[in-house]
């Protein structure tokens, strides 16, 4: 299989079992979860983009962009299928997703890297936020 044969399209919608087989390779989807939320999910990202393996037309890898279209924008939930790993996709969809911020004059782009990944960003053109801590809510058990 040639890995170099994928294209990355920015979407309004794709199939949903496709989206949660990636969240699965990200170690992010719980049995209970909802597939059915995954198109509010998709239709409700600033900006979604998907690597589309061309022979089979199936999703490979996605990454999405959240913002209010004025100020800020985070991307996250960038994922690749273990297989097509190593092979340029995730940089072409940070970049696909960058240059639509871009575009929308988003200036402040942020995204919180997963442990071991900062080199990959990095060499992407993001920097460590020094003096910024991430942060979560957790609900009281």
């Amino acid at each position: 299989m040639n890995r170099q044969k994928f294209q990355i399209k920015l979407v309004k919608a794709w199939p949903e079992d496709q989206i949660v087989n990636l969240y699965k390779a990200g170690g992010w989807w719980k049995d209970y979860y909802d597939s059915s939320k995954l198109k509010l999910l998709i239709k409700g990202s600033y900006a979604f983009a998907v690597a589309i393996e061309k022979e089979s037309n199936k999703a490979i890898g996605m990454g999405r962009v959240i913002s209010d279209g004025t100020s800020d924008a985070y991307i996250q939930d960038l994922v690749v299928l273990p297989e097509f790993r190593e092979s340029g996709i995730g940089k072409k969809l940070v970049k696909k997703l960058l240059e639509f911020c871009l575009s929308k004059n988003l200036a402040w782009i942020g995204l919180i890297a997963e442990p071991n990944q900062n080199g990959f960003y990095s060499n992407i053109g993001f920097k460590i936020l020094k003096n910024y801590t991430p942060m979560k809510y957790y609900k009281d058990d």
